[in-house]
């Protein structure tokens, strides 16, 4: 592990020195990830994108490398889908999910690499870094954090760093 992982505890995220509250999936901690499963998947993820909203959070506030999301941008969980856990753009036949959502949740999006790039059908798609909907509330299998934290993470992290979750 590095200054620079970030390293899931049951006190909440290390990373950079600091501690912050995290929620992670309804379904706990798992090492056996299923698609709708609502588990945090254990293990080494890499972090391979940054996406954010920009009528929502000023460009200026996030690292270079950050990606608006646009209107039509949505994320396929349909493990029939051939783009599955992939983004993917409206329209979209197969199920997916809508990264520019009316609630604040994605406003800011780290994406991790758990079942990317090649997915094994229904082992789970996107495991992403968001806002929460609030302190201990679950996810469906992410990590959320306030949005604070989010930014200070993000604005902070190396192109090595991990998500480290361990069962």
């Amino acid at each position: 592990m590095k200054p620079y992982d970030l390293v899931l505890t049951r006190q909440g995220v290390r990373f950079a020195g600091r501690r912050f509250p995290a929620c992670i999936g309804r379904g706990g901690i798992t090492s056996a990830k299923r698609e709708g499963d609502g588990a945090t998947p254990a293990g080494v993820h890499g972090i391979i994108g940054l996406l954010y909203r920009p009528d929502r959070i000023a460009r200026s506030k996030l690292p270079h490398w950050a990606r608006p999301i646009g209107p039509n941008d949505l994320w396929s969980d349909d493990p029939r889908d051939p783009d599955y856990n992939l983004m993917v753009r409206a329209p979209h036949s197969f199920g997916h999910e809508r990264l520019r959502r009316a609630d604040p949740q994605y406003d800011v999006v780290l994406l991790t690499d758990w079942n990317w790039p090649q997915a094994e059908k229904g082992c789970g798609s996107a495991i992403f870094l968001h806002q929460w909907r609030g302190r201990g509330r679950p996810t469906a299998g992410c990590v959320a954090f306030c949005r604070d934290h989010l930014i200070w993470i993000a604005r902070r992290l190396r192109p090595a760093s991990k998500l480290i979750i361990t069962a």
